[in-house]
C-alpha cells in the first residue's frame, strides 16, 4: 500500500471528535484560564475523561510525588486534565511518535511568544485570501513548506498548527515517503493562533518532559512508581473501513501485542496503568482479540459517541475498552 494514515483511532472518528473539548483550569492565583488540545486530534479524549478518570486508581489524589505518563501524548487532552485535576503529581513525561507534534509541544512549552507571532501572520495571511481558490493555493504552498523539512522548530510548529486547522477534518496523513498529503479543507474563518490557548498550555506545560520516539522509549524515563495512561492508535473494529497508522510504518496487531507486553512489564515492575482502545465486540462479538492479549488484566467499558462506518445512520453509541492493572 502507498498510502498510509497516521491516525489515532479508526478513521470514523475524525467527525466525532474534530471539536476539540476544552477543559476549564485554575492558576494558582486563582485566575480561570481555559487550556485545552491546540490541535484537532482524531481519538481525542474529550468526551471521555470523566468516564476514564472513574477508572483511575481510587488513592491517585493522595498519593505523594505522583509521576504521571503518557507514552501516546496526541492531542493532549488527558495531560492537560490531568494537570489541572492532580496538585499532588511531581513529574510528567508525555511522548508520541510524530516527531512534527512533538517540536510543536516543545515549541508552546519554551517559545510561545514567537510561534504566537508566526500564527498571527499566517491567520492574517490567509484570511487575506478572498475567494477559495486563494485560501486552497495558499495551503498548498504551506503544505510544500512543511513538506521540505528545513524550516526552524518554532517554524516548523507554526505550519503543523496552520495546515492542522485548514486542512480536511484536522487529519494528519503521510504517505509513504512520510509527506503530509491531506487536502485543503475549505476552513473559511479558521481560529489559526488560538492566543489564548497557546499561554495557557505554555504555562501548564513548563515542568512536564516530553519525548519523541517508540512508545517503549519511556521505559528509561521512568523513576519511582508512576501511574501510565496509554491511548494507542486503535485497533479497527472488524466490518469498518479503519486507517489506524501509528506511522508510515503502521500499528498494526503486532503492534498492539508489543504493547501489550510492555504493559506486563510495568506491571512487573509495580508500576500501574490504564489504557484505551477500541472494542471489536461492536462488530464481531467472537472477537476477543484484547481478552486474548490482556489476559489476567481488568477489562471494562466505556460509552462513546462514534460512527462506525461511512454512512451517517451508523453514528451513535458505541463501546470502548479501558483496561487496566488493578481493581477498583
Amino acid at each position: 500500500m502507498n498510502l498510509t494514515m497516521t491516525r489515532r483511532k479508526f478513521c470514523e472518528d475524525v467527525v466525532a471528535t474534530s471539536v476539540v473539548a476544552s477543559v476549564a483550569l485554575s492558576t494558582s492565583a486563582g485566575e480561570k484560564m481555559k487550556a485545552k488540545p491546540f490541535v484537532k486530534w482524531a481519538g481525542g479524549k474529550g468526551q471521555l475523561i470523566e468516564q476514564l478518570q472513574s477508572l483511575f486508581p481510587s488513592d491517585l489524589a493522595t498519593r505523594e510525588n505522583l509521576t504521571y505518563v503518557e507514552p501516546f501524548v496526541g492531542g493532549g487532552a488527558m495531560v492537560f486534565y490531568m494537570l489541572a485535576r492532580y496538585k499532588n503529581i511531581v513529574r510528567v513525561i508525555i511522548n508520541d511518535f510524530n516527531r512534527d507534534l512533538v517540536v510543536t509541544y516543545k515549541t508552546i512549552r519554551d517559545n510561545p511568544n514567537e510561534l504566537i507571532a508566526i500564527l498571527e501572520r499566517f491567520q492574517n495571511e490567509y484570511f487575506s485570501c478572498k475567494t477559495e481558490e486563494a485560501k486552497k493555493e495558499y495551503y498548498l504552498k504551506k503544505r510544500v513548506a512543511y513538506n521540505l523539512r528545513n524550516s526552524s522548530p518554532t517554524e516548523t510548529a507554526a505550519l503543523f498548527i496552520l495546515l492542522n486547522r485548514t486542512c480536511f477534518n484536522g487529519l494528519y496523513r503521510v504517505n509513504s515517503r512520510g509527506l503530509f498529503n491531506v487536502p485543503f479543507g475549505k476552513a473559511v474563518n479558521p481560529l489559526i493562533c488560538d492566543k489564548e490557548t497557546l499561554l495557557a498550555d505554555s504555562a501548564l506545560l513548563q515542568n512536564v518532559e516530553i519525548i519523541n520516539g517508540d512508545f517503549e522509549g519511556v521505559y528509561e524515563y521512568i523513576k519511582g512508581k508512576a501511574f501510565v495512561y496509554f491511548d494507542p492508535p486503535y485497533r479497527p473494529l472488524p466490518k469498518t473501513p479503519s486507517f489506524t497508522a501509528y506511522s508510515k510504518d503502521g500499528f498494526n496487531d503486532e503492534q498492539q501485542k508489543r504493547l501489550a507486553a510492555f504493559c506486563r512489564k510495568l506491571d512487573k515492575d509495580g508500576h500501574q496503568w490504564l489504557l484505551s482502545n477500541s472494542d471489536p465486540a461492536n462488530t464481531d462479538p467472537a472477537d476477543k482479540f484484547f481478552e486474548e492479549i490482556f489476559a489476567g488484566f481488568e477489562i471494562y467499558r466505556v460509552s462513546a459517541s462514534r460512527m462506525i462506518n461511512s454512512k451517517a445512520d451508523g453514528r451513535g453509541k458505541i463501546t470502548e475498552l479501558a483496561i487496566c492493572n488493578y481493581k477498583r
